[in-house]
Protein backbone atom coordinates (compact mmCIF):
# COMPACT_ATOMS: atom_id res chain seq x y z
CA UNK A 1 0.00 0.00 0.00
CA UNK A 2 1.33 3.45 -0.56
CA UNK A 3 2.12 5.71 1.93
CA UNK A 4 0.69 8.98 2.46
CA UNK A 5 0.92 11.58 5.42
CA UNK A 6 -2.04 12.36 6.75
CA UNK A 7 -2.93 15.56 6.03
CA UNK A 8 -5.37 17.98 7.17
CA UNK A 9 -7.61 19.42 4.59
CA UNK A 10 -11.04 21.88 4.75
CA UNK A 11 -13.49 20.10 3.15
CA UNK A 12 -15.93 22.32 0.67
CA UNK A 13 -18.52 21.55 3.09
CA UNK A 14 -16.40 22.91 6.44
CA UNK A 15 -14.96 19.99 7.61
CA UNK A 16 -11.22 19.50 8.23
CA UNK A 17 -10.50 15.57 7.82
CA UNK A 18 -7.25 13.33 7.78
CA UNK A 19 -7.48 11.11 5.50
CA UNK A 20 -4.94 7.96 4.01
CA UNK A 21 -5.82 7.24 0.50
CA UNK A 22 -5.95 3.49 -0.16
CA UNK A 23 -3.53 2.09 -2.90
CA UNK A 24 -4.23 2.43 -6.62
CA UNK A 25 -4.05 -1.26 -7.04
CA UNK A 26 -7.49 -1.84 -4.45
CA UNK A 27 -9.45 0.56 -6.64
CA UNK A 28 -12.52 -1.30 -7.55
CA UNK A 29 -14.65 2.04 -9.13
CA UNK A 30 -13.54 1.95 -12.81
CA UNK A 31 -11.40 5.58 -13.46
CA UNK A 32 -14.62 6.99 -15.88
CA UNK A 33 -16.53 6.49 -12.96
CA UNK A 34 -14.77 8.64 -10.69
CA UNK A 35 -13.67 11.31 -13.51
CA UNK A 36 -17.56 11.63 -13.94
CA UNK A 37 -18.14 12.38 -10.08
CA UNK A 38 -15.48 14.76 -10.06
CA UNK A 39 -17.10 16.54 -13.32
CA UNK A 40 -20.33 16.64 -11.39
CA UNK A 41 -19.03 18.20 -8.10
CA UNK A 42 -17.38 20.27 -9.83
CA UNK A 43 -20.74 21.51 -12.12
CA UNK A 44 -23.44 21.22 -9.13
CA UNK A 45 -21.15 23.63 -6.84
CA UNK A 46 -19.76 25.89 -9.73
CA UNK A 47 -23.65 26.60 -10.04
CA UNK A 48 -23.95 27.09 -6.91
CA UNK A 49 -22.78 31.04 -7.30
CA UNK A 50 -24.74 31.64 -10.36
CA UNK A 51 -27.91 30.16 -8.37
CA UNK A 52 -26.92 32.70 -5.23
CA UNK A 53 -26.92 35.55 -7.89
CA UNK A 54 -30.26 34.54 -9.04
CA UNK A 55 -32.16 34.20 -5.76
CA UNK A 56 -30.91 37.19 -3.95
CA UNK A 57 -33.12 39.22 -6.52
CA UNK A 58 -36.01 37.63 -4.60
CA UNK A 59 -34.65 36.65 -1.12
CA UNK A 60 -32.35 38.52 1.08
CA UNK A 61 -28.67 37.58 1.97
CA UNK A 62 -29.01 35.92 5.47
CA UNK A 63 -32.49 34.79 5.08
CA UNK A 64 -31.75 32.88 1.87
CA UNK A 65 -28.57 31.70 3.23
CA UNK A 66 -30.32 30.43 6.74
CA UNK A 67 -33.04 28.85 4.19
CA UNK A 68 -30.18 26.93 2.17
CA UNK A 69 -28.71 25.26 5.56
CA UNK A 70 -32.57 24.76 6.92
CA UNK A 71 -32.68 22.22 3.76
CA UNK A 72 -29.83 20.57 4.05
CA UNK A 73 -29.95 20.21 8.01
CA UNK A 74 -32.87 18.51 7.74
CA UNK A 75 -31.80 15.71 4.98
CA UNK A 76 -28.72 15.00 6.50
CA UNK A 77 -29.69 14.94 10.20
CA UNK A 78 -32.55 12.60 8.78
CA UNK A 79 -29.91 10.51 6.87
CA UNK A 80 -27.70 10.36 10.03
CA UNK A 81 -30.94 8.80 11.89
CA UNK A 82 -31.42 5.80 9.84
CA UNK A 83 -27.71 5.19 8.68
CA UNK A 84 -25.19 6.27 11.77
CA UNK A 85 -24.20 3.99 14.34
CA UNK A 86 -24.79 7.63 16.82
CA UNK A 87 -25.97 10.66 15.49
CA UNK A 88 -26.56 12.63 18.37
CA UNK A 89 -23.75 15.15 19.94
CA UNK A 90 -23.02 13.56 23.39
CA UNK A 91 -19.88 14.93 24.53
CA UNK A 92 -17.64 17.90 24.87
CA UNK A 93 -15.74 17.68 22.02
CA UNK A 94 -18.57 16.88 19.64
CA UNK A 95 -20.34 19.83 20.80
CA UNK A 96 -17.20 22.34 20.87
CA UNK A 97 -16.73 21.01 16.96
CA UNK A 98 -21.03 21.25 16.26
CA UNK A 99 -20.77 25.10 17.57
CA UNK A 100 -17.63 26.11 16.35
CA UNK A 101 -18.51 24.87 12.41
CA UNK A 102 -22.11 25.87 12.64
CA UNK A 103 -20.95 29.63 13.83
CA UNK A 104 -17.85 29.92 11.25
CA UNK A 105 -17.97 26.97 8.74
CA UNK A 106 -21.71 27.53 8.19
CA UNK A 107 -23.24 31.00 9.45
CA UNK A 108 -20.10 32.37 8.13
CA UNK A 109 -21.33 31.64 4.76
CA UNK A 110 -23.79 34.34 5.52
CA UNK A 111 -21.28 37.07 4.43
CA UNK A 112 -20.85 35.18 0.76
CA UNK A 113 -24.32 35.75 -0.01
CA UNK A 114 -23.94 39.59 1.23
CA UNK A 115 -20.92 39.83 -0.53
CA UNK A 116 -22.47 38.28 -4.18
CA UNK A 117 -24.99 41.57 -4.16
CA UNK A 118 -22.34 42.96 -5.55
CA UNK A 119 -20.02 40.51 -6.56
CA UNK A 120 -19.81 38.76 -9.97
CA UNK A 121 -20.48 35.08 -8.92
CA UNK A 122 -17.57 34.37 -11.21
CA UNK A 123 -15.51 36.33 -9.12
CA UNK A 124 -17.11 35.21 -5.77
CA UNK A 125 -15.94 31.35 -6.93
CA UNK A 126 -12.39 32.58 -7.82
CA UNK A 127 -11.99 33.76 -4.27
CA UNK A 128 -13.18 30.76 -2.56
CA UNK A 129 -9.36 29.10 -4.28
CA UNK A 130 -8.40 30.81 -0.98
CA UNK A 131 -9.68 28.80 1.49
CA UNK A 132 -7.32 25.74 1.64
CA UNK A 133 -4.25 28.26 2.28
CA UNK A 134 -5.99 30.43 4.67
CA UNK A 135 -6.46 26.82 6.33
CA UNK A 136 -3.15 26.53 6.86
CA UNK A 137 -2.31 29.91 8.45
CA UNK A 138 -4.54 29.16 10.58
CA UNK A 139 -3.33 25.45 11.32
CA UNK A 140 -0.02 27.26 11.97
CA UNK A 141 -1.82 29.12 15.10
CA UNK A 142 -4.09 26.53 16.31
CA UNK A 143 -2.70 23.43 16.08
CA UNK A 144 1.31 23.82 16.21
CA UNK A 145 1.38 23.33 12.02
CA UNK A 146 4.53 24.10 10.12
CA UNK A 147 5.43 24.79 6.25
CA UNK A 148 8.67 25.03 4.68
CA UNK A 149 9.98 28.31 3.08
CA UNK A 150 8.42 26.99 -0.14
CA UNK A 151 5.33 26.67 1.75
CA UNK A 152 5.42 30.03 2.64
CA UNK A 153 6.27 31.55 -0.60
CA UNK A 154 3.00 29.74 -1.73
CA UNK A 155 0.95 31.49 1.12
CA UNK A 156 2.06 34.82 0.33
CA UNK A 157 1.51 34.09 -3.72
CA UNK A 158 -2.65 32.89 -2.71
CA UNK A 159 -2.77 36.31 -0.90
CA UNK A 160 -1.19 38.45 -3.59
CA UNK A 161 -3.77 36.57 -5.72
CA UNK A 162 -6.47 37.39 -3.76
CA UNK A 163 -5.53 40.59 -3.73
CA UNK A 164 -5.21 41.32 -7.69
CA UNK A 165 -8.62 40.07 -7.37
CA UNK A 166 -10.50 42.55 -4.87
CA UNK A 167 -8.40 45.12 -6.37
CA UNK A 168 -9.16 47.75 -3.90
CA UNK A 169 -9.20 51.59 -5.18
CA UNK A 170 -7.37 53.38 -2.45
CA UNK A 171 -8.99 56.54 -2.84
CA UNK A 172 -12.39 54.81 -2.88
CA UNK A 173 -12.58 51.78 -0.83
CA UNK A 174 -16.11 51.68 -0.15
CA UNK A 175 -17.23 52.51 -3.92
CA UNK A 176 -17.82 49.67 -6.64
CA UNK A 177 -17.84 46.13 -5.16
CA UNK A 178 -14.42 46.23 -3.06
CA UNK A 179 -17.00 46.04 0.64
CA UNK A 180 -18.48 42.82 -1.26
CA UNK A 181 -15.45 41.38 -2.34
CA UNK A 182 -13.79 42.38 1.35
CA UNK A 183 -16.95 40.65 2.84
CA UNK A 184 -15.94 37.39 1.02
CA UNK A 185 -12.53 37.75 1.77
CA UNK A 186 -13.69 37.31 5.48
CA UNK A 187 -16.07 34.64 4.99
CA UNK A 188 -13.15 32.88 3.63
CA UNK A 189 -11.37 33.38 6.77
CA UNK A 190 -14.57 32.67 8.98
CA UNK A 191 -15.15 29.17 6.86
CA UNK A 192 -11.15 28.61 7.16
CA UNK A 193 -11.07 29.28 10.96
CA UNK A 194 -13.97 27.20 11.52
CA UNK A 195 -12.23 24.38 10.24
CA UNK A 196 -9.63 24.45 12.43
CA UNK A 197 -11.73 24.79 15.16
CA UNK A 198 -13.60 21.34 14.40
CA UNK A 199 -10.08 19.53 14.14
CA UNK A 200 -8.65 20.96 17.25
CA UNK A 201 -11.99 20.13 18.87
CA UNK A 202 -10.85 16.38 17.67
CA UNK A 203 -14.82 15.21 17.74
CA UNK A 204 -15.98 11.66 17.46
CA UNK A 205 -18.89 11.97 15.96
CA UNK A 206 -19.24 10.63 12.13
CA UNK A 207 -18.86 13.17 9.00
CA UNK A 208 -22.96 13.51 8.23
CA UNK A 209 -24.51 14.25 11.70
CA UNK A 210 -21.60 16.72 12.52
CA UNK A 211 -22.00 18.32 9.37
CA UNK A 212 -25.96 18.06 10.14
CA UNK A 213 -25.85 19.37 13.27
CA UNK A 214 -23.61 22.26 12.79
CA UNK A 215 -25.90 22.89 9.61
CA UNK A 216 -28.70 23.54 11.99
CA UNK A 217 -26.86 25.73 14.45
CA UNK A 218 -25.74 27.67 11.27
CA UNK A 219 -28.54 28.06 9.88
CA UNK A 220 -30.42 29.10 13.37
CA UNK A 221 -27.69 31.67 14.31
CA UNK A 222 -28.25 33.23 10.32
CA UNK A 223 -31.87 33.34 11.20
CA UNK A 224 -31.02 35.16 14.16
CA UNK A 225 -29.08 37.66 12.12
CA UNK A 226 -31.61 38.13 9.36
CA UNK A 227 -33.99 39.33 11.77
CA UNK A 228 -31.73 41.30 13.65
CA UNK A 229 -30.50 43.13 9.99
CA UNK A 230 -34.59 44.11 9.30
CA UNK A 231 -34.74 41.30 6.69
CA UNK A 232 -38.39 40.42 5.69
CA UNK A 233 -39.43 37.30 3.18
CA UNK A 234 -41.45 39.75 0.65
CA UNK A 235 -43.65 38.52 -1.80
CA UNK A 236 -40.28 37.52 -3.87
CA UNK A 237 -39.73 34.02 -1.62
CA UNK A 238 -42.74 32.31 -2.91
CA UNK A 239 -41.80 32.84 -6.63
CA UNK A 240 -40.77 29.86 -8.51
CA UNK A 241 -37.51 30.98 -9.00
CA UNK A 242 -36.74 31.82 -5.41
CA UNK A 243 -37.98 28.23 -4.22
CA UNK A 244 -36.03 26.54 -6.90
CA UNK A 245 -32.72 28.65 -5.89
CA UNK A 246 -33.23 27.32 -2.60
CA UNK A 247 -33.77 23.70 -3.14
CA UNK A 248 -31.26 23.49 -5.36
CA UNK A 249 -28.44 24.91 -2.84
CA UNK A 250 -29.96 23.06 -0.58
CA UNK A 251 -30.52 19.84 -1.90
CA UNK A 252 -27.89 19.48 -4.50
CA UNK A 253 -25.13 21.64 -3.46
CA UNK A 254 -25.04 21.22 -0.44
CA UNK A 255 -27.08 17.67 0.73
CA UNK A 256 -26.12 15.20 -2.37
CA UNK A 257 -22.51 17.36 -3.18
CA UNK A 258 -21.66 15.86 0.16
CA UNK A 259 -22.26 12.65 -0.13
CA UNK A 260 -20.20 12.47 -3.06
CA UNK A 261 -17.53 14.60 -1.86
CA UNK A 262 -16.53 12.58 0.84
CA UNK A 263 -17.16 9.45 -1.72
CA UNK A 264 -14.15 11.27 -3.65
CA UNK A 265 -12.09 11.76 0.16
CA UNK A 266 -12.29 8.15 0.98
CA UNK A 267 -10.76 6.84 -2.35
CA UNK A 268 -9.06 9.49 -3.14
CA UNK A 269 -8.35 11.44 -0.38
CA UNK A 270 -7.73 14.85 0.75
CA UNK A 271 -5.55 16.91 -1.62
CA UNK A 272 -7.10 15.08 -4.85
CA UNK A 273 -10.44 16.07 -3.62
CA UNK A 274 -9.20 19.73 -3.30
CA UNK A 275 -8.35 20.14 -6.81
CA UNK A 276 -12.30 20.01 -7.16
CA UNK A 277 -12.14 23.35 -5.36
CA UNK A 278 -10.06 24.61 -8.63
CA UNK A 279 -12.81 23.63 -11.49
CA UNK A 280 -15.56 25.24 -9.25
CA UNK A 281 -14.88 29.25 -10.84
CA UNK A 282 -13.82 27.64 -14.00
CA UNK A 283 -17.87 26.74 -14.43
CA UNK A 284 -18.90 29.78 -12.31
CA UNK A 285 -17.46 31.98 -14.34
CA UNK A 286 -18.78 30.48 -17.70
CA UNK A 287 -22.10 30.18 -16.54
CA UNK A 288 -21.77 33.95 -15.17
CA UNK A 289 -20.26 35.69 -18.11
CA UNK A 290 -22.65 33.95 -20.81
CA UNK A 291 -25.71 32.96 -19.04
CA UNK A 292 -25.82 35.75 -16.62
CA UNK A 293 -24.03 38.62 -18.46
CA UNK A 294 -21.77 38.74 -16.24
CA UNK A 295 -18.32 41.00 -16.50
CA UNK A 296 -14.84 39.45 -14.86
CA UNK A 297 -11.68 41.63 -15.86
CA UNK A 298 -8.45 39.93 -16.98
CA UNK A 299 -7.00 41.04 -13.52
CA UNK A 300 -8.95 38.12 -11.85
CA UNK A 301 -8.09 35.94 -13.87
CA UNK A 302 -4.25 36.35 -13.10
CA UNK A 303 -5.15 36.56 -9.24
CA UNK A 304 -6.80 33.11 -9.49
CA UNK A 305 -3.50 31.90 -11.33
CA UNK A 306 -1.00 32.91 -8.60
CA UNK A 307 -3.67 31.45 -6.05
CA UNK A 308 -3.17 28.10 -7.59
CA UNK A 309 0.27 28.62 -7.77
CA UNK A 310 0.55 29.03 -4.29
CA UNK A 311 -1.64 26.21 -3.61
CA UNK A 312 0.74 24.08 -5.49
CA UNK A 313 3.78 25.23 -3.71
CA UNK A 314 2.49 24.58 -0.39
CA UNK A 315 0.32 21.35 -1.21
CA UNK A 316 3.90 20.22 -3.59
CA UNK A 317 4.82 17.22 -1.49
CA UNK A 318 1.17 15.94 -1.78
CA UNK A 319 1.24 16.55 -5.74
CA UNK A 320 3.49 14.34 -5.90
CA UNK A 321 2.11 11.96 -4.19
CA UNK A 322 -0.93 12.15 -6.33
CA UNK A 323 1.12 12.22 -9.60
CA UNK A 324 2.44 8.69 -8.33
CA UNK A 325 -1.03 7.45 -7.48
CA UNK A 326 -2.66 8.37 -11.14
CA UNK A 327 1.05 6.90 -12.61
CA UNK A 328 0.64 3.49 -10.51
CA UNK A 329 -3.26 3.20 -12.44
CA UNK A 330 -2.02 3.70 -15.26
CA UNK A 331 0.87 1.23 -15.58
CA UNK A 332 -0.36 -1.27 -13.13
CA UNK A 333 -0.16 -4.82 -14.51
CA UNK A 334 -3.52 -6.45 -15.98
Amino acid sequence: MIAYRETPFRTLSGQIVTHIPPSPKDRLVPRSIDIAIFAALALVWGLTFPAIAVGLEHIPPLLFAAFRYDVAAVLLLVYAAFSADEWRPVGASNQIAIVGGGVFLIAGNGLLFIGQQTVPSGVAAIMQALIPIATAVWALFLLGERFSILGAIGIGLGFLGISLVIQPDPNNLLGGDTVGRLLIVLQVVCVSLGGVIVQRAAPSLDRVPLIGWSMLVGALLLHGLSLGAGELPGAGVTTPTAIAAVLYLGVFATAIAFYLYFYVLEIHGAFEASLIAYLVPMVATLVGVFVLGETINWLSYVGFGLVAVGFTLLKRDALVAVVGDFSAVIHREP
